[in-house]
């Protein structure tokens, strides 16, 4: 019996918290006051796997319905194939799946692998030649409907020093940023040299000047994400354009221009590895950013620290709240996707589908607890 009553007591809690929509009267002889909900616009997405059938049918299994597709068939010195493209979006619409964004071949790798380096070597006439082949992978998203791009700007890689096992989640595997550990290491600069801050944003705004006109004719968004961690000044020679004011770097590249086309891919976790209280400073951020309509894409990934240690860890046991982070998502408006990235590991091999399908599951309960 008195487990039944606690079962009702949690589960009228939890309605009256989703719903919102109450305000407890002063007195019993006054009616509540119901408040106008708001409307939920975000979805479940996420950017692995591509279209093949597998993929498509496991997003579809596990509630996936919008998804970034990666990128259609390169073409070399011409640029992705649009018929490729046209077939990606055919493919996931068997499956009532929404193809909603693509990746440029700007990626997380690092100036020593990306596709197209020159652009962030800032080396001419090869990057101009780089910027007319991203200009009509452009036009080819556009034509298919597909609206956002998924980018980075940024020469060092994603940065890491190991790995975390977590014992109390089935010895899981969390990808683990020191930055001691990391000088220690004493590793060399990159091909790029020494680059400063103001050098990295006068190339950020040489791809940006060609781009947006082409991005606003074919109503295609560019999202940048956050560069992974935001770390120290000239760390091998690189300071980068979030760093090390996290914040302040999301407001200068806000900044550069007013336009519908010119946003963020806004990964939590890695804004979050740039900050001292993750939980408290998240909000406010998310605040900023989305009042300007300027988030075009979320990461929901969650860590255990932030500035200059972290781990990366599951959504539902990191230092973030993503309660209220959805309700600050929310709160703005967010229309688009909300994807993990990043999944903690295990020798199992199938850890990472089962990671993701944990993600999806965590993420579709937050979306509808508000709903």
């Amino acid at each position: 019996m008195e487990n039944n009553k606690s079962r009702k007591d949690f589960l009228k809690t939890i309605s009256l918290g989703a719903a919102g929509a109450v305000v407890a009267s002063p007195s019993a002889n006054v009616s509540p006051i119901a408040q106008p909900q708001k409307k939920i616009l975000m979805k479940c997405g996420c950017q692995t796997g591509g279209t093949s059938k597998e993929n498509l049918e496991f997003k579809a299994r596990h509630g996936v319905f919008n998804i970034d597709g990666g990128s259609p068939k390169y073409i070399p010195n011409v640029g992705w194939d649009l018929e490729d493209s046209m077939a990606k979006k055919e493919a996931c619409e068997k499956y009532g799946i929404s193809l909603d964004a693509y990746h440029f071949p700007l990626t997380s790798e690092g100036i020593d692998k990306v596709a197209f380096p020159n652009i962030m070597l800032g080396k001419s006439p090869e990057r101009d030649r780089e910027i007319e082949l991203l200009q009509q992978m452009i036009s080819v998203a556009g034509k298919t409907g597909v609206h956002c791009l998924n980018y980075n700007t940024i020469i060092l890689p994603i940065l890491r020093t190991g790995t975390t096992l977590d014992p109390k989640r089935g010895n899981a595997q969390y990808s683990t940023w020191n930055y001691e550990e990391a000088v220690k290491r004493n590793e060399p600069l990159t091909v790029a040299g020494v680059v400063t801050i103001d050098q990295i944003y006068e190339r950020i705004t040489y791809l940006l000047d060609r781009l947006l006109p082409v991005a606003e004719e074919y109503k295609v968004r560019l999202a940048n994400h956050i560069a992974d961690p935001p770390t120290h000044v000239g760390y091998r020679g690189i300071t980068r354009w979030n760093s090390p004011d996290v914040f302040a770097g999301i407001k200068r590249f806000a900044n550069l221009y007013k336009s519908p086309s010119h946003g963020f891919n806004l990964c939590l976790g890695s804004v979050a590895e740039g900050l001292k209280d993750p939980a408290t400073e998240i909000l406010p951020i998310i605040k900023w950013v989305g009042e300007r309509k300027q988030i075009f894409n979320v990461h929901l990934r969650n860590i255990k620290g932030g500035w200059d240690n972290f781990m990366e860890v599951y959504p539902d046991n990191g230092d973030m709240n993503f309660v209220d982070v959805m309700k600050a998502l929310r709160d703005v408006d967010y229309p688009y996707m909300v994807m993990p990235d990043h999944v903690p590991h295990h020798a199992d091999p199938a850890s990472s589908n089962q990671a993701f399908a944990f993600a999806y599951g965590y993420i579709k309960a937050l979306i509808q607890s508000m709903s």
